[in-house]
């Protein structure tokens, strides 16, 4: 066996090795979704990614017989554990070849830095918020992989376990067909909650409509959102941060927003599937891979569903039944054939009762691992 050397990345090459190190170890890998290389830059960009401001940070790069073999970040999120009372470290971004060497190796780096910050737990891989990619992916390999998932091979989360890392929380992901006819218990809720004049639905065809819509949606994010696992109120140039990334593979169509007397009160975002485009395009964006891009957004046959919300004390009035409905019918619309509900908590009944209820079926999984850290 080689020596196994763990280093921080403290350089530009070194940055560089970590983002592009995941194409080199999946490259025989057909169904490896890269990411898109300009977001992984900024993202790991410590002066212009907010996230950084409240967050303890550090990368490591491991090396066997001097050659790059994995990685992984370690983050204490501050902010969180201030909000949950907790202290917790986390992993994340972690990717490496089948070495259970080289696996102990970046995790023990983590969990040392970590205890010596004070920190009692690690959990992950979860990145800064629960808007990063979390958890490995544990089942349901046969499918392709798609973009804001996990890519990771099956190896990866074995050999965390023979770590010692448990079970900290399952999400799903589920996947239906798009039904020809809208299902008659929608349609039923429906005819029910358009009585109510007190709501309407706001639907947009262009991005400049939508963009008056996009900072009270994310002001709504976080307060829906606040009970969700792992998930970090965004500050104000956060959601500037985040409007901005998401604009460009955003088609308006699939955006649904409800208001009421009060403002914003419940939001649903989907986009199309360009996890292809990316595939052939390596990634890169450039001319071609830019082009493919908004190509896919045009002809894709599968939506994914990113966000979705009703302001509390609106809940229960069939608000979530009236965007489903809106976001079904453009799927019909555009021709598309499936609909993918993505990274749902396993604990969360509200949202799988809704996905089941337009036939959804459960096609993966999705683990994020704690460990209690011992002195």
């Amino acid at each position: 066996m080689g020596e196994v050397v763990v280093k921080q990345v403290k350089t530009k090459k070194e940055k560089k090795v970590f983002i592009y190190l995941p194409e080199k170890i999946h490259r025989n890998n057909p169904k490896w979704l890269p990411p898109l290389y300009s977001d992984e830059w900024s993202l790991f960009d410590e002066k212009n990614n907010k996230s950084y401001h409240y967050a303890d940070t550090i990368l490591y790069l491991a090396y066997k017989d001097g050659k790059p073999a994995g990685r992984i970040m370690g983050i204490i999120n501050k902010r969180y554990n201030e909000i949950h009372n907790e202290q917790n470290g986390r992993f994340c971004f972690m990717e490496a070849y089948e070495d259970q060497e080289v696996v102990h190796a970046l995790i023990e780096k983590v969990e040392q830095w970590a205890r010596e910050r004070g920190m009692v737990k690690i959990v992950g891989p979860l990145g800064f918020s629960d808007k990063d990619p979390q958890g490995f992916q544990i089942e349901g390999f046969e499918y392709q992989k798609f973009i804001v998932c996990p890519t990771n091979d099956k190896y990866l989360p074995e050999m965390i376990e023979k770590e010692g890392y448990l079970k900290e929380e399952d999400l799903v992901n589920y996947l239906s067909a798009i039904p020809d006819e809208m299902p008659e218990v929608y349609q039923k809720i429906l005819s029910r909650v358009s009585q109510n004049n007190g709501y309407r639905i706001v639907e947009f065809s262009s991005k400049r409509e939508l963009k008056k819509y996009i900072i009270p949606v994310l002001e709504l994010m976080n307060q829906t959102f606040a009970e969700i696992y792992g998930f970090v109120p965004l500050e104000d140039n956060e959601k500037l941060e985040i409007a901005s990334r998401y604009m460009m593979i955003l088609n308006p169509r699939f955006v649904k927003v409800v208001e009421a007397g009060d403002g914003v009160v419940g939001f649903a975002v989907g986009i199309p599937d360009i996890s292809e485009a990316i595939r052939k395009s390596g990634g890169k964006l450039f001319l071609f891979g830019f082009l493919r891009i908004l190509y896919a957004l045009r002809t894709s046959k599968k939506l994914l569903m990113l966000l979705g919300g009703v302001r509390k004390d609106y809940r229960n009035k069939g608000l979530d039944v009236l965007m489903a409905v809106k976001v079904l019918q453009s799927c019909m619309d555009f021709k598309m054939e499936l609909i993918d509900l993505h990274l749902i908590l396993e604990k969360n009944t509200r949202m799988r009762a809704e996905a089941e209820r337009i036939g959804g079926k459960v096609i993966k999984r999705f683990r994020i691992y704690q460990k209690a850290l011992v002195n």
